[in-house]
């Protein structure tokens, strides 16, 4: 079999037609006998080009309302066939099959249809049948044939075919029917989804059609890539491109912010997927000094994130901070000229955008999936079990404190006071560890715990953590509650003129 394949026969049937004019012209040009369906024979002969109905191949018009086109034994032999295969050329010519060199076929805008809302029946006749077997049969014979299946290729097959005039290699056969098989597979899986949304059956299937490269993954000895559309959350405005750690801070640093939405000015700074600083205030301004405060050492070189405009006061003091990412649903013009004359500060606009309802994960030779942690703490539902209630204003810091808990790497323990973060032990293998490194954190950045609050992501097994957050002046505390020894920490915050309240939801977080 040659490795380069003239081609001389086309069947085209698309439902994008934006920018196939040129290909058309290219083709008739080099005498290729084009074939077509349809609205894509109507496209072909308004630009006066000769194009042959399929229905004269096969004598059959199209039926059931354009349902059945090109499912035919002579369409689908005339894509088929092996040159190289000498029965296959016999009964080409017994059943007078026409050879297809090049097939170009899209398929019907399935994923779009049911992003706009669309009721079933008109997203299930969205479902392509003639289109997806065509690509099936022409990228599996890419020996034989070309398989164009997107219109986001036309412009490189535009190139193939003049630069070679026609003649097409294999190599660019097989990538052109990889391309074909990703596509036919993407929509295999949007029409799965679609149906296990309500049949719920036991399998779990992703795919995305947009990737990057990245430099490299957590660390440069690793390859990287994301995968998936950053462009539909995020207008990126400045900076250098975004490294595998800054995705997933900043996936972290919208899963927090996303708690604080239509709040009071709130801002935070993230530094290995937890919180190091943040506070709500009346102004953006104040909400950031009062951030940074919580921790400025390890905001250096953090990822920074604001549920508001970032105003010129505020850039001006974020500009004196070394940070790799700024994030806000928009800057002023004054805030943009600051934040941007760091040239690697990478700078987002965040737009809204559905966060995904599952969370996947690898894990040993397979994955991991659950539902996202939708559950956020709210006043209505915690219980207080000590004699003594929380004041109003320490339950504004519980629940502050909670949703900061919620996003922060277990085992934690948060400590707030006046909605700003004091400190957190964050991914500690004891509870009490997490406690003792709060506190220590705290002090050293002289705060003063007294009166200040404290939030845990799960229960308490022993009565210890009271009693250590008690001695230092913490005087409200929130967690979930559960433990067979619930009863110790409460007594000894009876005994010690400490509030607590139980959330009944644990917030782990690994």
């Amino acid at each position: 079999m040659a490795q380069e394949k003239e081609i001389k026969s086309a069947l085209i049937s698309v439902f994008h037609k934006e920018g196939l004019g040129p290909i058309v012209q290219t083709l008739n040009d080099l005498g290729v006998q084009i074939y077509s369906t349809g609205g894509t024979e109507k496209f072909i002969k308004d630009l006066d080009i000769e194009v042959t109905p399929v229905e004269d191949i096969t004598s059959y018009p199209s039926i059931l309302g354009g349902r059945v086109k090109t499912l035919h034994p002579k369409v689908f032999g005339g894509i088929l066939n092996r040159s190289d295969n000498e029965q296959d050329q016999e009964e080409l010519k017994s059943y007078d099959i026409p050879q297809i060199d090049l097939v170009i076929v899209d398929l019907y805008p399935f994923e779009d249809t049911v992003a706009s809302g669309a009721n079933e029946q008109d997203s299930i006749e969205k479902i392509d049948i003639g289109g997806i077997s065509l690509i099936r049969a022409a990228a599996k014979n890419f020996k034989d044939v070309l398989c164009v299946s997107s219109k986001s290729d036309y412009e490189s097959l535009l190139g193939v075919l003049k630069n070679s005039k026609g003649k097409v290699s294999l190599k660019e056969r097989k990538n052109f029917a990889a391309k074909a098989f990703q596509i036919s597979s993407h929509y295999d899986t949007a029409i799965f989804n679609y149906f296990n949304t309500t049949e719920q059956l036991p399998s779990h299937k992703q795919s995305f059609e947009k990737g990057v490269e990245l430099r490299y993954g957590e660390n440069p000895h690793q390859q990287g890539f994301f995968f998936g559309d950053f462009d539909e959350a995020f207008n990126k405005l400045h900076g250098k491109e975004l490294s595998y750690n800054n995705l997933l801070d900043v996936d972290a640093a919208v899963n927090l912010m996303a708690e604080f939405t239509n709040d009071a000015p709130t801002f935070a700074i993230l530094k290995h997927n937890n919180a190091c600083g943040l506070a709500q205030r009346d102004s953006i301004y104040k909400a950031y000094v009062d951030a940074l405060a919580g921790d400025p050492v390890s905001a250096f070189g953090g990822v920074l994130i604001s549920n508001t405009e970032i105003d010129k006061a505020t850039s001006e003091e974020i500009n004196s901070l070394f940070c790799e990412v700024v994030i806000a649903p928009s800057y002023s013009d004054e805030a943009l000229k600051i934040l941007t004359k760091k040239k690697n500060r990478i700078i987002l606009v965040q737009k809204v955008f559905q966060f995904e309802d599952e969370i996947v994960r690898t894990c040993l030779n397979g994955v991991l999936v659950q539902d996202r942690d939708l559950k956020t703490d709210n006043e209505e539902e915690i219980k207080t079990v000590t004699k003594t209630s929380p004041t109003d204003s320490q339950v504004d810091d519980l629940l502050f404190a909670s949703k900061i808990c919620k996003h922060t790497k277990s085992n934690t323990i948060v400590l707030a006071k006046d909605k700003q973060l004091l400190a957190s032990g964050t991914g500690q293998t004891s509870r009490v560890d997490a406690l003792n490194h709060a506190i220590e954190k705290a002090l050293n950045f002289k705060f003063d715990l007294k009166d200040s609050v404290m939030a845990s992501d799960a229960f308490f097994p022993f009565p210890d953590c009271v009693e250590i957050a008690g001695k230092v002046g913490i005087t409200s505390v929130i967690q979930p509650g559960g433990s067979i020894k619930d009863k110790l920490s409460i007594a000894y915050c009876d005994e010690n003129n400490i509030s607590m309240v139980m959330t009944g939801t644990r917030h782990f977080k690994h």
